[in-house]
């Protein structure tokens, strides 16, 4: 992971749950941008080193997972396709009792559908990127109705 960012922004490839979800093989020309794991995991890495300095030292006891789909929850529509997910307190929301044995929040990144509407490895890592930062503006508060006026829907 590039210097840029601080301590505590760790890939966790798969969710951290160890198995290795594979692709399968070759894809069709039409079909998902074929790329390995540990490519995509590499194209994470990239994306995160275009994250400025600034805003990823901002950043505060967060953790990067890749997990290779998005499962719809209870409630939801089961149809639902996303490329990222926040998940925690965003720091307009905590106050001085948050950092007492606080788990870190957490952006996944799903492999499948960014490979999905990708075409090449720089396709992945502008996508990826797109999605980190959207994923980060959460953390910082910023709503995604807010995010859609800005372009970062």
């Amino acid at each position: 992971m590039r210097s840029s960012l601080p301590p505590g922004l760790p890939i966790v490839p798969n969710g951290g749950d160890g198995s290795d979800g594979g692709d399968g093989g070759d894809s069709p020309a039409d079909g998902p941008f074929p790329m390995s794991e540990a490519d995509f995991e590499a194209a994470v890495s990239d994306a995160l080193g275009r994250i400025p300095p600034e805003l990823a030292k901002t950043m505060s006891n967060v953790a990067i997972f890749i997990e290779d789909d998005y499962t719809p929850q209870p409630g939801e529509d089961p149809d639902t396709v996303l490329l990222g997910l926040y998940e925690g307190v965003p720091l307009t929301e905590r106050d001085s009792w948050w950092d007492a044995g606080s788990l870190p929040d957490r952006i996944t990144i799903f492999r499948q559908p960014i490979l999905d509407i990708c075409a090449s490895r720089e396709d992945v890592i502008e996508e990826v990127t797109v999605t980190v930062v959207h994923e980060i503006a959460h953390h910082f508060g910023i709503s995604d109705a807010r995010l859609h006026e800005l372009g970062w829907g």
